[in-house]
């Protein structure tokens, strides 16, 4: 039975084999030929499989450029980064966040199915990170046992449902549809570069519209223009930290000119970028045409709600904006935060700004054009750079650990939740219960009012 357990346990932390389920019972559900079933079934996880791999590629890069970056500039302080932050988590909250997670996904569902909150949360790995922030602060409020898994997974049903749909008039722009919902938890940014992008954006073009001079016309290709922009940010912080640094960096054994260095990791980051792209269609091709099966039979007219590169291919122009603004708007917030001599000073984390101020930059960018995507990706910058201050006071011990969470809905979640845990744990459980009554009674009462 435990092995039972084990295996059911890890085939749903596996987001790729998650994804690969919704699509098989989608299809299955639709009646689909049997080879349809196992091509689109197979074709799904590999697209997610192919879509991780990329990212894979693009966080190694910038972890390498991070690093340097700290040295080339001289700070030292908070680096947001989800990552590090949920694997210290999850020494001590382990089975608190798995109890979470599948209670959550379960939560979700049922949100979807008898509400109007119609999204199927999808993205894995932010749902753990989400189980993992909800099981430290609640635990620190004093919630423990079965009733800290219920409320923390009420909890993340429906952030997991939530989240997706204050993103979803923006996603209908980006796309073109109401086919695919927005699910990454950084949607308070993306919200608010998209309602940036209406206030200041009228009459700017679309950054997709971009005219280059004949001579620069190789840069409308995103991956050329995207290799040499990390090119000279490769080289200004290679330069800067110096040869000697980078030879102790990468180890004995590894030492690289640093030139070299910089031209190979500025290549495999947009190697890391196409491969993306590709795995991002490829999910996209196979999840649409399966989840109808999902929305017909088991939750009418849901959309799933996927992982933020997926709208990259819609403007690949504005997620280039989008990292250098964001990034831009990083170093802007930290060196207020030295000028103020805070207690805390928060670094620009490379992997948060790339994919958080890219994504920040295409939601910019569909209502707001140039304009919208650069001023809505710089105070994206900025947010995620001051509001980690706000989180780490009810974190617990893991407030003084030199990393914290790095995107707005987990932050912001925290925040709250780390608030009503000062008036204690019932004060959880009733602000919880309550909140997540509303959509069902909403729901109720706009049928009522329909019938």
């Amino acid at each position: 039975m435990k092995d039972v357990l084990l295996f059911f346990s890890d085939l749903l932390a596996n987001p790729a084999m998650l994804l690969g389920i919704i699509v098989l019972v989608g299809l299955v559900a639709q009646r689909k030929p049997v080879h349809e079933v196992i091509r689109g079934t197979l074709k799904a996880i590999l697209g997610f499989i192919i879509l991780g791999q990329g990212a894979g590629v693009l966080v190694s890069s910038l972890e390498h450029f991070g690093v340097l970056f700290q040295e080339a500039f001289n700070v030292n302080g908070v680096v947001p980064n989800n990552e590090a932050i949920v694997s210290l988590a999850l020494k001590d909250y382990a089975t608190a966040t798995a109890a979470i997670m599948v209670f959550g996904m379960a939560f979700n569902i049922l949100i979807a199915r008898f509400t109007k909150m119609k999204f199927i949360f999808l993205t894995g790995h932010h749902t753990l990170y989400m189980a993992a922030l909800i099981s430290v602060v609640m635990t620190v409020g004093g919630l423990e046992s079965w009733g800290l898994y219920i409320i923390g997974g009420m909890l993340l049903g429906l952030t997991m449902a939530f989240f997706p749909m204050i993103a979803n008039p923006t996603m209908k722009k980006i796309t073109g549809s109401d086919e695919i919902g927005f699910g990454h938890f950084s949607s308070i940014t993306y919200w608010l570069s998209g309602e940036i992008g209406k206030l200041v954006g009228k009459g700017s073009k679309s950054t997709e519209e971009m005219n280059f001079p004949k001579w620069l016309s190789f840069l409308r290709d995103s991956s050329v223009a995207i290799g040499l922009t990390m090119l000279v940010m490769y080289l200004i912080v290679v330069i800067v930290s110096g040869q000697a640094f980078l030879d102790t960096y990468l180890g004995a054994g590894n030492e690289q000119n640093m030139i070299v260095f910089a031209i190979t990791q500025s290549l495999i980051f947009a190697a890391g970028v196409f491969i993306v792209l590709a795995g991002v269609r490829m999910v996209i091709a196979e999840v649409v045409p399966a989840f109808k099966g999902w929305a017909e039979k088991l939750v009418p007219d849901s959309k799933p709600a996927l992982d933020c590169p997926i709208v990259f291919p819609y403007a690949p122009n504005a997620v280039l904006i989008g990292f250098l603004v964001s990034f831009l708007g990083g170093i802007v917030g930290m060196a207020i935060l030295l000028a103020v001599k805070a207690d805390n000073v928060i670094l620009p984390g490379v992997i948060p700004h790339f994919f958080v101020g890219a994504t920040a930059g295409v939601f910019g960018n569909a209502t707001g054009g140039r304009r919208g995507a650069v001023i809505g990706s710089f105070v994206n910058g900025l947010v995620i750079t001051f509001l980690p201050l706000l989180l780490m006071p009810v974190l617990g011990e893991l407030s003084f650990a030199n990393t914290t969470f790095s995107d707005a809905d987990f932050i912001g979640t925290g925040i709250v939740i780390g608030t009503v845990a000062q008036w204690g744990k019932w004060a959880i459980v009733g602000v919880v219960s309550v909140l997540f009554a509303i959509p069902f009674v909403h729901g109720f009462l706009s049928k009522k009012q329909e019938a």
